[in-house]
């Protein structure tokens, strides 16, 4: 027994000294020292020998076992080692190499340049910008811009609610109203911002943006909307521009109306070059209502306000087919910017 076993060490430790890969190094193991291994099979021989060769033969099979678990562990250490050496070279970075070069600079998104180039139009016009939550409660979202509790867009069909009594702003309208709170006349704000509605297909997404403007003074009138509108698009649009006004109603301004541009284009299917109005914003006199919510003398003050989508806008002026290119940010799209 001994002579075996010093054979199958020998045996053994040769094919382990040898291994190169861990795989076969665990199929050597299995090999000597599985269940249905080579010492395990002579570990369960020793109860057929005398019982006075047992003590000897047992101690020198528990020895060979234990000589062959340190010799497959210390090379499977070493295997291991040498895995991690090379993949530290195959992966290691060669300082002394040329830089890559032709990655591609950024640059402003459409939005962004439309947004900024409004903005600046209206600031020069004495404007300044304000800000505001995207998370509203539903007075500052409706009640305090006078709309009615039974108003469709208090449903949740046209409105994203996170809690009762709280929803995802509608509009930038709000921030009018937190403003008015905070200053008295004169007031001169235009809010750009995302909005949410539960809407989504080729001209609107659940998530867009506005632009809405307030000014509030005494002696405020219509013309002075217009004349502050007209000075706009023709800085936008260009000088030669022609608007209308159209009768609409609003809950916060009265009177209120639609303002449309009309707009020479090349059209995408005939080629041929088209006029047509196009609706571009909202506008109106602030209500009365809106006044009292934030405590302004209505009888001494007036004001107008007027709301945008700036990615309505940014279609128009760049001829962008659906709202959905705006937001997928794939670069064949931006980079036309």
């Amino acid at each position: 027994m001994k002579e075996r076993l010093n054979e199958l060490r020998q045996d053994a430790l040769g094919v382990i000294a040898g291994c190169d890969d861990l795989k076969a190094l665990e199929d050597i193991r299995v090999r000597f020292l599985g269940r249905k291994g080579q010492i395990t099979e002579i570990l369960k021989s020793l109860a057929a020998l005398p019982a006075e060769e047992r003590p000897a033969a047992g101690q020198a099979a528990n020895e060979t076992r234990d000589a062959l678990s340190q010799a497959l562990d210390a090379r499977k250490t070493a295997l291991e080692g040498e895995a991690e050496a090379r993949r530290a070279v195959e992966s290691a970075c060669d300082f002394s190499l040329p830089g890559r070069t032709g990655f591609p600079l950024g640059h402003t998104h459409v939005l962004n340049q439309v947004a900024g180039e409004i903005v600046g139009i209206f600031s020069e016009m004495g404007f300044q910008v304000a800000q505001g939550p995207d998370i509203e409660s539903e007075y500052y979202n409706f009640d305090a811009l006078n709309t009615p509790s039974d108003h469709p867009a208090r449903d949740s069909h046209d409105t994203f609610f996170v809690k009762p009594g709280v929803v995802l702003r509608t509009q930038t309208s709000p921030v009018q109203i937190r403003v008015m709170e905070r200053a008295k006349p004169p007031v001169a704000v235009v809010v750009p911002g995302r909005v949410y509605r539960v809407d989504n297909d080729a001209t609107h997404s659940p998530m867009f943006f506005q632009l809405e403007g307030l000014l509030v003074d005494e002696g405020v009138t219509f013309t002075d909307l217009k004349g502050t509108l007209m000075k706009f698009v023709q800085a936008f649009f260009g000088p030669d521009t022609q608007i209308r006004f159209r009768p609409h109603f609003f809950p916060f301004t009265e009177p209120s109306a639609e303002m449309d541009i009309l707009w020479t284009a090349v059209d995408r299917q005939t080629g041929a070059v088209k006029s047509r109005w196009l609706e571009v914003l909202g506008c109106g006199m602030v209500h009365p209502e809106v006044f009292r919510a934030v405590n302004y003398d209505y009888e001494r003050y007036s004001g107008f306000a007027f709301g945008l989508g700036l990615d309505r806008i940014a279609m128009v002026r760049h001829a962008i087919g659906s709202i959905s290119h705006i937001y997928e940010n794939d670069t064949r799209f931006v980079e036309q910017f």
